[in-house]
């Protein structure tokens, strides 16, 4: 029997302001515990396009010569390599040979958006058109934070990120490995992740792609969650899928990739590429690769299954020709993020790019500058599931608390900007412009009073006192003030409701699996 999504419990009540009361009341509503979720953006603004008509032509040219005479290897994977055959691609070894406009056909399938379910409907996300839905960081086998500094990421720094998560107002999905708990075996960790994602959070997730057999974990406890029924007819899992570049699909993650098509749940189909490194140098030699690649990835997903919800996926970066790392926020990457978002528009597909993307050590102004470069190219450039919007240290090796909430607050300007201009009677404002009059102030009119409540975006963490009184307070930097709201954030936690019988299913399911396997570190 079908089981419907899990309606989160009621929230704790928002204590509301009335007439009387003065101060009093005001002080009250904001001590309110209070637990949103903002709506996934929707764009009513222009994307930033940089490539012309000619270049996108090009570019998709070379893409197809690059699939009909250089080819792609699929490694250890015999099925899909007669999958490829029976499509009409030509099979050397392990490499294979897409004919021109195959991928491209295989391509139109796969459908240009899809709603991603929630176990609380309220946060359902859709993925495609002029949305935007934002993630946290993903991966990194590190933590930091201010009291703590760098160190392996544990299970239980894991479930502080969930819970932070959760709580974060601008973030829509609660994401996937949000840091790598080494001290769980590599073999059970899958398990631990999903479980806290399902009971910590009612936000949307993702599903285990370091094994096959971990995606099909993902699936049966979704199953669990959401009931079976629900889970074949409906995404409720979009996960990763990285294609090791240059034009390599590995049987691991094409294996988790063939498990999620065959359950219609969504991949990203994303190369994961260095510039210079792992891609050409230029702008438009990249472009080229990650589009051979992307097309022959979702190509095959739909081999697999015709239809199965995919994202184009571009994780770009360039390279530092003196130390061999990877740089962030660079120019040419936003050129590359819009142009990809281009060729993905061109597809008729999802896109995924972008993020709070830094190589600093800290969470300082270069992690700050490189940061908003990405998350304002993301906005720009049409970008549909935003993974590593806030968290992400250290080029991806660290997964930070402070820098955690310091990115999902801004994450509320891009709502903001995302929203364009309104232009309606009560936007003109010509009732204020003529009651305040000449040399008169806007402070006491009726426009201000009925509006200042959301006429300005507000940050949740920035100082904006007055020196005397920052200096009273302690001289706090933003980093000391980032560390005092990850704690009040977690202070005020309060977990979703869940059914009784689901959450000692899921429970029961995750002791048994573990039970079934020994312990293994590699």
């Amino acid at each position: 029997m079908s089981q419907a999504p899990i309606q989160a419990p009621t929230q704790a009540p928002i204590q509301r302001r009335t007439r009387s009361g003065g101060g009093t009341a005001r002080r009250a509503e904001r001590s309110g515990v209070k637990i949103e979720t903002a709506k996934y953006i929707e764009r009513n603004i222009p994307n930033f396009e940089v490539l012309s008509e000619d270049a996108l032509e090009i570019i998709e040219t070379n893409a197809e010569t690059v699939l009909a005479e250089i080819g792609v290897n699929f490694v250890n994977n015999a099925p899909a390599l007669e999958l490829w055959r029976a499509a009409g691609a030509r099979i050397e070894g392990e490499r294979v040979y897409i004919p021109r406009g195959l991928a491209r056909k295989l391509c139109g399938s796969a459908p240009s958006s899809y709603v991603q379910h929630a176990r609380n409907p309220e946060k359902n996300v859709v993925i495609g058109g002029r949305n935007m839905v934002c993630a946290p960081v993903y991966g990194p086998p590190f933590v930091r934070d201010l009291d703590g500094g760098r160190r392996y990421a544990t299970m239980a720094d894991f479930r502080k990120f969930v819970k932070l998560g959760y709580m974060s107002k601008y973030l829509h999905h609660s994401g996937g490995t949000v840091c790598e708990p080494t001290d769980v075996p590599v073999n059970k960790r899958h398990l631990d992740m999903l479980y806290a994602h399902m009971t910590l959070s009612d936000k949307p997730f993702m599903g285990s792609v370091t094994e096959p057999s971990r995606a099909q974990d993902s699936v049966e406890m979704c199953e669990i969650l959401f009931g079976r029924d629900f889970v074949s007819e409906n995404v409720v899992m979009t996960s990763l899928i990285n294609i090791n570049s240059p034009l390599t699909f590995d049987d691991v993650m094409m294996g988790a990739l063939e498990i999620y098509a065959r359950a219609g749940q969504a991949c990203i189909i994303s190369p994961f590429i260095v510039g210079g490194a792992m891609a050409p140098v230029s702008v438009v030699g990249t472009l080229t690769q990650v589009l051979a690649e992307v097309m022959a990835g979702i190509a095959y997903s739909q081999l697999v299954r015709p239809g199965a919800p995919v994202v184009f996926g571009a994780f770009v970066t360039s390279i530092d020709m003196n130390s061999g790392a990877p740089t962030f926020g660079t120019p040419e990457a936003t050129q590359i993020l819009s142009g990809a978002g281009q060729l993905a528009r061109r597809l008729g597909l999802p896109f995924r790019s972008g993020g709070g993307l830094c190589g600093s050590k800290l969470p300082d102004a270069q992690a700050a500058y490189e940061t908003t470069h990405t998350l304002n190219a993301a906005l720009l450039g049409g970008v549909n599931f935003m993974l590593h919007a806030c968290g992400w240290l250290e080029g991806g090796l660290v997964s930070s608390f402070e820098k955690f909430v310091m990115d999902a607050d801004p994450l509320g300007v891009l709502q903001k900007l995302a929203a364009g201009v309104v232009a309606d009677e009560n936007a003109q404002a010509m009732d204020a412009i003529a009651e305040v009059g000449p040399g008169g102030h806007y402070l006491g009119c009726e426009h201000t009073h009925a509006n200042y409540k959301t006429a300005f975006w507000r940050s949740d963490l920035l100082d904006y006192k007055p020196f005397e009184t920052w200096e009273d307070d302690g001289a706090r930097d933003t980093t000391a003030l980032a560390a005092v709201r990850v704690q009040t954030l977690l202070d005020n936690y309060l977990q979703p409701a869940l059914d009784p019988d689901i959450a000692a299913a899921l429970e029961a399911y995750v002791t048994e699996k573990k039970a079934s396997m020994p312990d293994a570190f590699m």
